[in-house]
């Protein structure tokens, strides 16, 4: 997932998107333990793209945060 289609995602639907890649990492984790994942490079591809889904997610809190507060000069 590049960083143009998360911006282009709603408030709701990051909160979405960042609980379903938690789970693929999870899911991926217990095959590990349970049998051979093939593709190792999944982890790495899941854990950037849930850290692009916080990042968006965190510059949206704090950009309505400061634009809810007012300068007093």
């Amino acid at each position: 997932m590049k960083m143009s289609d998360v911006k282009k995602l709603k408030d709701e639907e990051l909160s979405v998107e960042a609980a379903r890649i938690r789970r693929s990492l999870f899911d991926l984790r217990a095959q590990v333990v349970t049998e051979k994942v093939k593709d190792t490079s999944q982890f790495s591809k899941l854990r950037t793209d849930l850290a692009r889904v916080l990042t968006e997610s965190s510059a949206r809190r704090n950009a309505s945060a400061s634009s809810g507060k007012k300068v007093h000069a």
